[in-house]
């Protein structure tokens, strides 16, 4: 199958990755475990791995860390994102995993998911953000809501976020 994705959706960097898989953006420590499908200790299988853009399979050795993807990008760039800085939970391997290689197409785009898409400047300030349920053809439902966010000259990154729980997808950069 090809894809015909649009926009590269970004995975957390690998610099990031090592640095996560010692203290997160939190200040805590790395505790890892192993994802069962029993939900024993947490329910993960099946969850969306941030480290290489697939869902946990039963085995994999896991850990939920706290991460900060605009305070990163910050500090890359020299942006100050001030109040619009924020930290989520998410799931990553525990050890290196090789990141997202061979991905294909939008990450976790379950038709009927509920999405926030929001919009960033250069300076790091939130310039928006659109409610977004995937639909059954969600890599045109992508490209079309990343066409419509980077129409704007000002937006420099997109990020995607789970309605439900807030929690960070994957983020698009300008292309």
């Amino acid at each position: 199958m090809t894809s015909t994705t649009t926009y590269t959706p970004l995975p957390i960097p690998p610099a990031a990755l090592e640095e996560l898989r010692h203290v997160d953006d939190a200040g805590q420590p790395l505790r890892p475990y192993t994802a069962r499908e029993d939900g024993v200790p947490l329910d993960c299988v099946g969850s969306p791995l941030r480290c290489c853009l697939r869902a946990i399979e039963p085995g994999e050795r896991v850990a939920l860390v706290s991460y900060a993807p605009l305070r990163r990008w910050a500090m890359a760039t020299g942006a100050e994102p001030g109040a619009y800085d924020e930290a989520g939970p998410v799931f990553i391997h525990a050890d290196e995993c090789g990141a997202a290689r061979g991905v294909r197409g939008y990450p976790f785009a379950r038709p009927g998911a509920l999405r926030t898409i929001r919009r960033y400047n250069a300076d790091g300030h939130i310039m928006g953000g659109r409610f977004f349920e995937i639909p059954d053809n969600a890599e045109a439902g992508f490209d079309r809501v990343f066409g419509e966010a980077f129409a704007e000259p000002e937006v420099a990154l997109v990020h995607v976020r789970a309605l439900e729980y807030g929690c960070f997808q994957f983020e698009v950069r300008r292309p």
